[in-house]
């Protein structure tokens, strides 16, 4: 039975598997000297088009603590939405390792604006408060939601007008790019993003993310922040060549929509059935919605699924790149079969 808790429980894509099979093949230099992580590093670039500084980790946990901890000063803080996942889903890890304060802000399905961040800005230059110096949203947010191109880069330049920089947490980036109809050129390059999670594992890849600065200033000295990070892989070109079957021909788009399109065929499914009401319209491949708690209680005997909050009966489900129209008819059928009762 396949899973919708989330994209991270399925398998991974054929031609990503296949990729790290032949990188198996003989000798290769250390730490990211081989030539397949040439490759990735410039494929990544392409799909930017620009010559960002790019440097490969295990995880988006990885990519956003140690990206966040090189444009930082100790006393510097990270302006996020409240629901971001460096807030809520990584176990305090930017406060242990990079000693950097969240100011979380409150969001707005997921979202965060200009209007929430102003107000912030009067403690700069008062010793008593941590100074905020980045902007970071999450771009697929966490509920499910976009910004649009144009969103950000007026997040971008507001930041860079107030002497900040901007950080996009790309965990599910693909899905951002292709329900957008977007290039990632266009969405992070042309809008003036200074740094960049890129994520894979979410959308058909084994593991890897990239830590991608696109900010001059700042690129170089993650060298330093990765192996600080205990993230300098010794054997980087597995890594790395998944990134390289996950970019030739768009693989990482055609799973995205895949994903996205299923995701927005199982919210039509969920809104025909009773017991169940949609959080807000659907976009990409995370679908929240609120549910009976009798309903609840029987889908999860058969299926695995988040409950995002219990008191209200929220639930959150997602598609991955290989879940098909099958597998969304039989999940279905079991609330039908449940109001059927």
């Amino acid at each position: 039975m396949k899973m919708f808790k989330s994209d991270n429980t399925s398998g991974v894509h054929p031609k990503i598997m296949e990729a790290v099979i032949k990188a198996n093949e003989g000798y290769a230099h250390a730490y990211g000297e081989d030539d397949i992580t040439k490759r990735a590093e410039d494929k990544i670039r392409e799909a930017l088009g620009c010559d960002a500084d790019v440097f490969f980790v295990t995880t988006g946990t990885a990519a956003n603590v140690i990206g966040l901890m090189g444009l930082l000063r100790t006393y510097e803080g990270i302006v996020s939405a409240e629901t971001a996942h460096i807030n809520v889903d990584e176990c305090g890890a930017m406060e242990k390792f990079a000693g950097n304060k969240i100011i979380q802000v409150p969001n707005r399905e997921g979202k965060i604006s200009i209007d929430d961040i102003e107000p912030l800005l009067e403690v700069i230059g008062d010793e008593h408060s941590a100074q905020p110096k980045v902007i970071s949203i999450s771009q697929t947010t966490e509920m499910g939601t976009l910004y649009t191109v144009d969103e950000i880069k007026e997040l971008a330049d507001f930041a860079h007008s107030n002497n900040m920089l901007l950080h996009v947490d790309g965990a599910r980036i693909a899905n951002a790019v292709q329900a957008l109809g977007t290039t990632l050129k266009e969405m992070i390059t042309d809008t003036g993003v200074d740094l960049l999670s890129f994520g894979g594992t979410k959308n058909g890849m084994m593991m890897g993310e990239a830590i991608v600065s696109l900010n001059k200033e700042f690129g170089k000295g993650y060298l330093f922040h990765r192996k600080q990070g205990m993230q300098l892989v010794s054997k980087m070109r597995y890594i790395s060549a998944q990134f390289i079957a996950y970019l030739q021909d768009d693989l990482w788009i055609e799973n995205a929509k895949n994903a996205n399109q299923m995701g927005k065929y199982l919210a039509e499914r969920l809104s025909q059935q009773d017991g169940v009401q949609l959080y807000a319209p659907v976009s990409t491949n995370m679908v929240f919605a609120f549910m009976d708690k009798g309903l609840i209680e029987h889908l999860a005997r058969t299926f695995k699924f988040y409950v995002t909050d219990p008191s209200a009966g929220q639930v959150r489900f997602v598609t991955s790149y290989d879940i098909t129209k099958e597998d969304v008819d039989k999940f279905v059928d079991h609330i039908r079969e449940y109001n059927n009762k």
